[in-house]
């Protein structure tokens, strides 16, 4: 099957309904794995944005997960960054799960609308199911939206609508979609699911590019309801995860349904464990630590000896918490090392990073206040009161390093010892200072024209 489709701005998943067959319906799913993650970065700058992890898996496989359980057992994924990581992912999840998938390369990024008029081309069902493929959201939700008899659009309460595109409706039907309004008319906003039938294609087609150069589905969408009723259906459980804290909420709200401790690796004489949490197999939790569930540690992970992880605490896979370490609230990513007499606040450490002993990632502001974090060169609220540091992937630091709450370390970047760390740092920097940089000595693996503000 060649499918050659065109994504936008946002990875989107296209659930296609091809028929009767054999007296059952037949379902594929298309998922547009695209684009560059920018708002995850540094995360992204190493890792697939549908990668990012959910407790030992990822967020890739959760929609995998959630559309097999409607029904949904063919996959096809449209990619093109980091798209050979992606296929090695996508190789592994098929052979345990049984998934069948098609990896499709992307062409030129010309927006959502366009990427939507692409997969048109190979839709012969009367009714298509659209999902961005960057939400998180459950199985719950879309069948509440399958289940609607017409059209259908799925919307969501937040704290910040004027950073999405706002619904105005009337009487439970769609009006218009108001993109980033500066004065948002509601906290309503558009959640990136919809149920639209095949006559959606002409308004696809005769799309303008908007003020971004991009063409918008949500354009579409306004024009559509002119003339035709969609019925705006609000979601319980959906999280825009294109924000480095989105992330932490999302393992926040997976951990709240671990209800009992779950132990497979060992456990030290010595260790005390409290509340529900998950040990996988061949992880080690040395004597003297203290664990509070809920918490997940990974395959071969290290805890300890004397290390202490309060609630909401993830170690994934092959990664290392050392003596007297304390965790709170963080993501420590496949095979990063903590060293010992260090402090993980609220934060998110990229895979095989290394902290030196005494590194300390803050995350309180003397204010109080909430914590700014820079997206995209913009510098934005992140709505947490505490919230640390985000370490990309293969950093490394120093004995005594500290960072201020909200600060970003690019992948492969290495920082002094004794420094204490105020501004972001770009990837593939050696810190020399807080703020002065000078090249790394080994080359850089990644592409910095994609990630130079």
């Amino acid at each position: 099957m060649e499918i050659n489709i065109v994504l936008g701005l946002s990875c989107l998943i296209i659930l296609l309904d091809l028929g009767l067959v054999k007296g059952e319906v037949m379902r594929e799913a298309i998922i547009l794995a695209a684009g560059y993650g920018k708002g995850l970065e540094p995360l992204t700058q190493t890792r697939h944005k549908t990668l990012v992890p959910i407790l030992g898996s990822s967020l890739l496989k959760h929609h995998l997960e959630i559309l097999h359980e409607l029904g949904f057992e063919n996959f096809i994924v449209v990619t093109s960054y980091l798209k050979e990581q992606l296929s090695a992912y996508l190789r592994t999840v098929s052979r345990e799960e049984g998934y069948t998938y098609v990896l499709v390369d992307q062409g030129e990024p010309l927006g959502t609308g366009h990427a939507l008029l692409e997969a048109f081309d190979k839709v012969s069902a009367e009714k298509v199911l659209v999902i961005y493929g960057d939400v998180y959201t459950s199985a719950h939700d879309i069948k509440r939206l399958l289940d609607v008899e017409g059209e259908a659009l799925a919307a969501a309460e937040v704290r910040d609508p004027e950073n999405y595109g706002v619904i105005e409706e009337s009487e439970g039907l769609l009006k218009r979609i108001i993109e980033k309004p500066v004065n948002p008319p509601s906290s309503i906003v558009n959640a990136g699911i919809y149920v639209l039938k095949s006559n959606f294609r002409k308004y696809l087609e005769g799309l303008e590019p908007s003020i971004r150069g991009e063409y918008e589905l949500t354009d579409a969408l306004t024009e559509y309801a002119r003339s035709h009723p969609v019925k705006v259906v609000k979601v319980s459980e959906w999280v825009d995860v294109g924000r480095p804290w989105k992330l932490l909420e999302v393992n926040r709200k997976v951990l709240d349904n671990v209800k009992k401790r779950e132990i497979k690796g060992s456990v030290e004489s010595g260790a005390i464990i409290r509340g529900p949490l998950i040990i996988e197999e061949g992880a080690e939790v040395y004597s003297g630590s203290y664990i509070v569930g809920p918490a997940y540690i990974g395959r071969g992970a290290v805890v300890g000896p004397n290390a202490y992880l309060r609630p909401y605490s993830v170690v994934l896979e092959g990664a290392k918490v050392g003596f007297n370490v304390e965790v709170k609230e963080s993501i420590i990513m496949e095979r990063a090392h903590v060293a010992h007499q260090a402090y993980v606040g609220d934060s998110i450490i990229g895979e095989d990073s290394n902290l030196g002993a005494g590194t300390i990632l803050a995350n309180l502001r003397f204010d109080g206040k909430e914590v700014p974090f820079k997206v995209k060169g913009v510098r934005v609220s992140s709505g947490r009161k505490k919230f640390g540091a985000v370490i990309g992937g293969h950093v490394k630091t120093g004995v005594n390093v500290s960072t201020y709450p909200g600060v970003k370390i690019g992948a492969y970047s290495w920082i002094n010892p004794g420094l204490s760390i105020s501004k972001d740092v770009p990837p593939c920097v050696h810190v020399v200072r807080d703020g002065e940089f000078k090249p790394l000595h080994h080359p850089c693996p990644l592409d910095l024209s994609v990630w130079r503000s």
